[in-house]
């Protein structure tokens, strides 16, 4: 009992430590298929990076984890809700895309010794950007980016993968270039879940990374796909397939247009951004801090169609 007593007593005092352990609140959208729906909100300290969709699926051999969060700190609480479900190993932590509310939860599963999978482009983008990013992190989380760090895959892919979980096959597939040039997207095969990350976002402002026109071209790729339920990278889960995909694509077909009919008319960078309102897809959610930048980055890429 006075261990007992020490033990609570250290663990009082060490806040940070506890809160780590407490495991994420997760939703069992389909038998071993396990999601977090992020905060539709910007990185704070407070919701500890934790604004991207994320999950986990168990297979009757393993485990993969789709997106590990926005901090290491996250990674600790979504590897926590794992080992409240399963005790099988952690083969796999597929990462989506190279955005640091996707990606910087990886540190938290190197004890488990997983493949990190990603997209043959993710490596070089991580070394791009990957100290900026934790800068960012750092300045906006303070203490709560502890022991973040730029994890890399060790498996890329290219086209196709498929992995099995143990009778639960896994499709990874990996895109031109879209929302980045790195997107990938994962396929439960026993559930029909087809994991998205950022190639669709619901209620919040799509952000344009990589390719106004590619990511439209990827989105009529993605329409082919059969599923049942598909989760966004952001928003809520969504069982209207494709139809989950129209808000989206009013939107930035109604940027490609309208920033084209300016670019025809000799119009400049500055007009655009005071004209371009994105059409009838809205509302989106934290428009005002996404929606220039998309038309500053569609402005660069159509005036040289």
């Amino acid at each position: 009992m006075k261990w007992c007593g020490l033990l609570i007593g250290l663990l009082l005092l060490c806040p940070g430590a506890s809160a780590a352990a407490d495991p994420l609140d997760m939703s069992e959208i389909a038998p071993g298929v396990y999601f977090y729906e992020g905060a539709q909100e910007d990185m704070s300290a407070e919701n500890l990076g934790a604004i991207a969709n994320i999950g986990f699926i168990v297979g009757e051999d393993s485990i993969a984890v789709i997106d590990s969060g926005g901090s290491a700190r996250q990674g600790e609480k979504l590897l926590a809700a794992i080992r409240a479900v399963s005790d099988l190993p952690i083969r796999y932590v597929i990462n989506s895309h190279m955005h640091p509310d996707h990606v910087f939860g990886n540190h938290a599963f190197l004890g488990e010794a997983p493949q990190i999978v990603g997209h043959a482009k993710l490596p070089r983008a991580l070394t791009a950007r990957g100290e900026f990013y934790l800068q960012r992190l750092e300045e906006t989380l303070g203490e709560v980016a502890a022991d973040t760090q730029v994890v890399p895959p060790n498996v890329i892919v290219e086209g196709t993968l498929e992995i099995d979980l143990g009778s639960r096959p896994l499709v990874i597939t990996a895109y031109t270039v879209a929302h980045t040039d790195n997107d990938l997207t994962v396929l439960d095969v026993t559930s029909g879940t087809l994991w998205l990350g950022d190639l669709l976002f619901v209620e919040r402002t799509p952000v344009i990374d990589g390719s106004l026109n590619g990511w439209l071209a990827v989105m009529d790729q993605l329409a082919a796909v059969e599923a049942s339920q598909v989760v966004p990278g952001h928003g809520p889960l969504q069982s209207d397939w494709p139809g989950a995909l129209t808000p989206q694509r009013v939107y930035l077909e109604a940027l490609r247009d309208q920033v084209r009919r300016i670019i025809a008319e000799g119009g400049t960078m500055a007009q655009a951004l005071e004209e371009v309102d994105g059409g009838e897809s809205g509302p989106w959610l934290l428009f005002e801090d996404n929606h220039l930048r998309n038309v500053t980055a569609a402005f660069k890429e159509l005036e040289w169609e």
